[in-house]
């Protein structure tokens, strides 16, 4: 049985082992550190975010409304997502997309992840939520095809102490919309957590079932990673087996291999599976998936474990890179400064 241990965050550059024979030889560098960027946007968000503070929503307008008439839910997902972070700080782009267009679905479907966002961290939270219950069915309302309400609403259910049956409601509505759809496993895996109405269990029994019923190279399938995650972090009374820790690892792996190095969509999941390699001490792992990962670091996780996520990833990839070279065999030689042979002592 595996029982969840805190990370250890070091000193950059600090060593983590020492060898006979001369220091480590460190393994290739990841890109350096000036070139890596949290959550670095794609084009489109680029384009939608550098008009919003001119009060711009065109582009903005014409991403979201491209996803929706492509059925492209997990890019409308992420775009509601981001757009909506931005929003939390300038909304006058967004205010007058509303005036102009009060019944425009990509709007509402904005305006209630937004609004959700600006409750969170209320402590009035739960009672502030259920306002908000009227936007997330205008923006369902909105396209009866689009699953990104119902995600919001699994997220709504969560922060609202919505009880199972009410849950198993959202999650049915969401899932006929779109079977494979990440964003809702997600929500639904977060209700199902020890940490809110669930336990570690339930939390990996939800997300194996749903890995098991993915589509291919579906980032669905890295679901247990996340249940790995969430107990390591969150700890509690169960013990979950390593096997289950590593078995969930060994998947998102696989799901990191079928996604090209440096392509920011898997960046969430590589960075989540890096974390989770990291505490169960499996280094060379962890490389791999630092060098996969490229510039593209995520806020998630490292922002969970350290107020500072950029710092904490850059820490913890010179520490995975000093821990694989402290593993690596070095090579002695001889007085005579050739490499050693046979019968030399």
């Amino acid at each position: 049985m595996y029982a969840p241990r805190s990370p250890r965050p070091r000193r950059r550059g600090a060593p983590t082992g020492r060898l006979c024979g001369g220091p480590p030889r460190l393994p290739a560098a990841p890109p350096p550190d000036h070139s890596v960027l949290v959550a670095p946007p794609d084009d489109g968000r680029a384009r939608a975010l550098a008009g919003a503070p001119r009060g711009e929503y065109d582009i903005a307008a014409k991403l979201l409304a491209a996803t929706r008439e492509a059925a492209e839910w997990e890019n409308r997902d992420r775009y509601a997502r981001r757009l909506a972070v931005f929003a939390r700080t300038r909304d006058g782009w967004l205010q007058t997309w509303q005036s102009e267009s009060p019944h425009d679905p990509d709007a509402l479907l904005v305006k209630a992840e937004l609004a959700v966002r600006r409750w969170w961290e209320s402590p009035a939270r739960a009672e502030l939520l259920r306002e908000v219950g009227p936007l997330i069915g205008a923006a369902a309302e909105g396209d009866p095809r689009d699953p990104v309400p119902w995600r919001i609403a699994l997220d709504h259910a969560r922060g609202t102490n919505a009880g199972h049956t009410e849950f198993e409601q959202l999650w049915t509505e969401a899932v006929r919309r779109s079977p494979h759809h990440y964003g809702c496993h997600v929500a639904a895996l977060k209700y199902l957590s020890a940490a809110w109405y669930g336990s570690h269990r339930e939390c990996f029994d939800f997300a194996e079932r749903a890995a098991q019923d993915a589509l291919p190279g579906s980032l669905v399938q890295a679901l247990p990673v996340r249940a790995a995650f969430a107990y390591l972090t969150e700890g509690g009374r169960a013990v979950i087996p390593r096997e289950r820790l590593d078995e969930a690892a060994d998947l998102a792996i696989a799901v990191s291999a079928a996604y090209a190095p440096a392509d920011p969509w898997p960046a969430e999941v590589r960075n989540l599976l890096t974390y989770v390699l990291i505490r169960l001490e499996r280094w060379q792992d962890a490389l791999d998936q630092l060098r996969l990962i490229g510039p593209y670091a995520t806020s998630f996780p490292w922002d969970r474990v350290s107020d500072d996520p950029l710092g904490q990833f850059l820490e913890l990839r010179d520490g995975v890179r000093l821990e694989v070279a402290s593993i690596i065999p070095l090579h002695p030689r001889s007085e005579r400064g050739g490499r050693a042979r046979s019968g030399d002592h």
